[in-house]
């Protein structure tokens, strides 16, 4: 028998006050979001959601406005008990209604999710291949290229940024800049002239060291980052990777990256991602697009 009757349930968008209310859902559910993502998430974009009349969080989705060009939705959750009520399908609908009309809008979609999606109007553009990594092996790596690996400065970040804008395909500057901050390492890659050529990031989560975003002009330089983040670790890693990078994911398998699932890219009021130019080596998380 459901708790509540969905009439006595109050969607709202959250605030920094229910971040340990949203930790909770998360766990409810068996993922593994901490007070620095969700801050991270909340300070990027909104998240809104459902209350039951004590005051828990019982639903939630997020969305994260880049610009009129583009936005990402994750973060649907809806406690156990609450499924069948149609509160992540109001959840996401809330989110959609907060951004411009005709925005194209992506979410990376859970076997749980995606019917819901494609009756609302989404529809699979592409896949992202996730990857678990117990036990790293460190690759052989160029000692030149190794040379130009530097921790990211002040300095460097509106080169990053434009830089991460020609790979995604829009400015997401206050996403970045709340990301890096939440790094626990940041790395930039340049050439012998000085230019920007790679960037990197790693975030600790409760469970694995995320690497990402990766944006880097070949592969190589892909995987010297990984590498460098990666190297000194010793629990578990995370990387995402868009489809078209063939090559680099072989090599992410024989550093001990295994592919545990391929969840579908999705996208409303759009056919096609803004444009890219192939140097998203990985993605910052699943939220994020």
């Amino acid at each position: 028998m459901r708790p509540l009757n969905i009439t006595e349930l109050f969607l709202e968008q959250f605030e920094t006050h229910d971040i340990l209310g949203l930790i909770d859902l998360s766990n409810s559910v068996g993922w593994d979001y901490d007070v620095d993502e969700v801050t991270t998430v909340m300070s990027s974009g909104r998240i809104y959601g459902h209350k039951n009349d004590e005051g828990q969080i019982v639903s939630s989705a997020a969305i994260i406005d880049y610009s009129s060009k583009l936005a990402s939705i994750g973060m649907v959750i809806v406690r156990e008990d609450y499924r069948g009520m149609g509160l992540g399908r109001k959840a996401v609908e809330k989110c959609l209604e907060s951004v411009p009309i005709n925005t194209p809008i992506m979410l990376i979609a859970t076997e749980d999710g995606k019917p819901m999606y494609e009756k609302m109007g989404f529809h699979t553009i592409d896949i992202v291949s996730k990857y678990l990594c117990n036990s790293y092996e460190p690759l052989i790596t160029s000692s030149d290229l190794y040379s130009n690996i530097s921790p990211l400065s002040e300095e460097d970040l509106s080169g990053v940024i434009s830089f991460d804008t020609e790979a995604f395909g829009v400015n997401r500057e206050t996403f970045l800049m709340n990301r890096i901050n939440q790094s626990k390492d940041s790395l930039v890659v340049k050439s012998l002239d000085g230019a920007i050529i790679g960037y990197g990031l790693s975030v600790k989560g409760p469970v694995n060291l995320i690497l990402g975003p990766i944006v880097a002009a070949d592969s190589e330089t892909a995987l010297l980052i990984i590498n460098e983040l990666a190297k000194n670790h010793p629990g578990k890693l995370r990387i995402d990777v868009p489809s078209g990078n063939d090559i680099y994911m072989s090599k992410l398998e024989k550093c001990g990256f295994i592919k545990v699932s391929q969840p579908p890219i999705m996208l409303i009021n759009s056919n096609e991602l803004p444009l890219r130019n192939n140097t998203l080596y990985s993605i910052a998380a699943q939220i994020f697009g």
